[in-house]
């Protein structure tokens, strides 16, 4: 890849203040964990997205929002690293429903749709994601998920085309964006409503549920790992002795043995080989097989 000629290309796109370059990609990850990206650029909306899709060539794209979910190599990430948390996160209201672009974390929707009286979705507020990502891997906690009210998708595919979908085929930790080549760049949500002192406590409630079940104090990119049919990750993790196991600087959260934390300035290498520790074991000993949760770049 001529890092030149990629530049170049970026700027009849980008606005300079929108690029950045041998940008250190623990800045923008919560692990806090990952090398260099040869370039990262800011969109501010579907066009520029469908520009670069047109106008990369061979060039490898990847997309972040807000980094909650990646653990990135420790060499980098070769390529362009389109960052959507910072430029595309409006909401808006359009009675029920709410549309919003794909950079808006799930937070900032839950507490816009607090000011707008709208219930259903209590369950996201504390997931720490954009709604991009979140629509991708049907993210979900306390029994709700994004297939209970993601009812339309804007999306560019792998031409550069912008596309809308109302066939998300969501499934666990799953949707048809799953895997594919292509950049959501605004989801519609139907919401009921509702009242807000009402769906103000309940928010609250499973916030403090979260606070004292994870190690949110601590650096991590969410569950490790997705729930096996029939257990529960933590649990298996637990009794196959691994509660606080450490390797370099990962560790295994005594609060919560489904979650692999930055415990001392760790790097992507001693969490991939805690992870595959904690999977021998508890294939060792149970027979179940964990799959990871959490997405994997630059490796």
């Amino acid at each position: 890849m001529d890092k030149a000629s990629v530049l170049r290309t970026l700027k009849t796109i980008f606005d300079d203040n929108q690029i950045l370059t041998d940008e250190p990609m623990k800045n923008h990850t919560s692990f806090r964990i990952g090398g260099m990206a040869d370039f990262m650029v800011k969109p501010r909306d579907a066009g520029q997205i469908a520009a670069l899709v047109k106008t990369r060539g061979g060039v490898p794209l990847f997309v972040a929002g807000n980094g909650s979910n990646l653990l990135v190599s420790d060499d980098g990430i070769r390529g362009v690293v389109v960052k959507i948390r910072e430029t595309m996160r409006k909401i808006t209201a359009d009675g029920d429903t709410l549309v919003c672009e794909s950079g808006a974390l799930l937070s900032e929707i839950a507490a816009f749709a607090l000011r707008h009286s709208l219930g259903g979705f209590e369950f996201a507020a504390g997931i720490p994601g954009t709604l991009g990502g979140a629509v991708v891997m049907n993210a979900g906690a306390y029994g709700g998920e994004m297939k209970d009210v993601t009812v339309l998708t804007e999306y560019v595919d792998e031409h550069g085309e912008i596309r809308e979908t109302d066939a998300h085929g969501f499934g666990y930790r799953t949707s048809v964006f799953s895997g594919k080549n292509c950049m959501i760049t605004k989801s519609r949500l139907r919401l009921r409503a509702g009242n807000p002192q009402e769906i103000r406590a309940k928010t609250r409630e499973l916030a403090q549920a979260r606070r004292e079940k994870q190690p949110l104090d601590r650096y991590s990119a969410g569950s490790t790992f997705k729930r096996p049919e029939g257990y529960f990750a933590g649990k298996l993790i637990s009794d196959a002795g691994l509660r606080g196991y450490r390797i370099g600087g990962a560790a295994v959260s005594a609060k919560h043995c489904g979650f692999i934390i930055n415990e001392n300035n760790a790097t992507c290498e001693d969490v991939l080989a805690l992870i595959a520790h904690v999977r021998d074991e508890v294939r060792r000993q149970f027979g179940v097989c964990l799959e990871i949760e959490v997405k994997l770049c630059g490796l």
